[in-house]
């Protein structure tokens, strides 16, 4: 990636500001804590998922580096 790609997505301080104002209009200051809620319990459900995947593919590399047995004739 170039420095321009990676710049063209970073937030200064207006941006922020003006998103948090955006949300606050648009969902109201009541329903602004059930999103945060929402979207942390949505968060900790990706990382479990993630976590579980992680590991199911470690134990799957883990069982195929096992020697096979050798065959008795």
């Amino acid at each position: 990636m170039t420095i321009f790609n990676l710049l063209a997505f970073t937030l200064g301080g207006p941006e922020v500001i003006i998103v948090l104002v955006l949300i606050l209009l648009l969902f109201g200051a009541k329903r602004i804590p059930k999103l945060a809620k929402s979207i942390g319990q949505a968060t900790g459900e990706l990382k479990k998922g993630r976590l579980e995947s992680e590991k199911e593919m470690n134990d799957a590399k883990k069982a195929s580096e096992v020697e096979p047995t050798e065959n008795k004739e």
